[in-house]
């Protein structure tokens, strides 16, 4: 028994010792966007109503966040472990300036806290007005990176080889099925001849939501190559010619009336060589002259600065009657794990 007590002691303090720095934490609680907002009823609103704000593309609405609230009061031990939490704190005893920092895994891990300290409603609620979307976009943010962390473990490896031998690599998931590899003939009205396009096409078709991966690329001609309605032209012609259904002559196409495609730029989730310049397009898709199909798209568009290239990673979904935000995001994060051929 002595020994079996000797040995158990032993353990502890090994574990205890391992890492100094290193604080044994539990796992964070709550869904995937899903935040916690603890704040007092005056700010309660406008918090709320941009943290839980509809998120554009999808073709029935969804949160961007599902948001829970709790007064300061309220906010225990046991919330604490939540996965995002965004604490706002208004006291003019406390508090002569307004203060904001975001933390990582503070009380759980994998966690994000922003904690904003204010010394009147007013103060809060202006910073809020012009910092409030920013705020959100870091939580989005976070969540994508832990999605991408999640796949770096179990990938489609013949899939990776293919864009490989071109220069790039993706993140694309083992229970993604490789479809196409080809080479495409794509002419549009904003080109003046053929251009050749290599297609790189994956699919996870397994339950009741169908999720696709494509990645094509193209000679770099000119910067207008990144603005909203050349990318959506290009993609017309490429998913034009992939994806058909089962009427005859149906094709894949985009929606403009209801959601027209948006695009943004955005910066990399990673360090990056050089840096991180993306364009980030989002809209719906649906079937031209077939049946009323469709469903959400989002795609990254990147520039190949070593071989003169244009590179766009493109996810889109087919679930009728389902959710789709978190789905969505997390194939948004296998389009974030892009890589060109000077960042391998």
């Amino acid at each position: 028994m002595k020994k079996v007590l000797f040995f158990a002691v032993s353990a502890l303090l090994l574990i205890g010792c391992s890492n100094g720095n290193e604080r044994l934490l539990t796992s964070a609680t709550g869904s995937i966007y899903e935040c916690l907002v603890v704040s007092d009823a005056v700010v309660k609103n406008d918090v709320c109503e941009t943290m839980g704000a509809d998120m554009y593309g999808l073709p029935q609405m969804e949160a961007i966040f599902t948001v829970t609230h709790v007064t300061n009061g309220q906010f225990d031990d046991l919330l604490k472990s939540t996965r995002n939490i965004l604490l706002v704190d208004v006291n003019d005893h406390k508090y002569t300036q307004l203060k904001a920092n975001k933390s990582r895994d503070v009380w759980s891990k994998p966690q994000a806290v922003i904690r904003i300290q204010a010394p009147s409603d007013e103060a809060f609620l202006a910073y809020w007005a012009e910092n409030g979307e920013a705020i959100r976009e870091w939580f989005v943010r976070e969540e994508l990176a832990r999605q991408l962390r999640f796949y770096r473990a179990n990938t489609n490896k013949d899939a990776r080889a293919y864009l490989n031998k071109q220069g790039y690599d993706l993140l694309i998931p083992e229970d993604y099925v490789l479809i196409k590899n080809e080479e495409l003939k794509i002419k549009n009205d904003q080109m003046v001849n053929d251009q050749m396009v290599n297609v790189l096409w994956c699919c996870n078709n397994k339950g009741p939501m169908r999720k696709d991966i494509l990645v094509y690329s193209y000679p770099y001609t000119a910067q207008e190559q990144f603005g909203n309605e050349a990318i959506i032209a290009m993609r017309n012609e490429v998913v034009g010619q992939l994806v058909s259904a089962q009427v005859e002559g149906s094709h894949m196409g985009t929606e403009f009336k209801h959601f027209p495609p948006v695009s943004r730029q955005v910066p990399a989730l990673r360090d990056t060589v050089g840096g991180f310049y993306a364009v980030e397009t989002r809209g719906l898709w649906k079937m031209i002259d077939g049946e009323a199909m469709g469903g959400p798209f989002v795609s990254l568009t990147r520039l190949d600065q070593v071989n003169g290239r244009v590179v766009t990673a493109e996810a889109f979904l087919y679930a009728p009657g389902q959710k789709k935000r978190n789905a969505t995001r997390q194939t948004e994060a296998i389009l974030y794990s892009l890589a060109m051929p000077n960042e391998r």
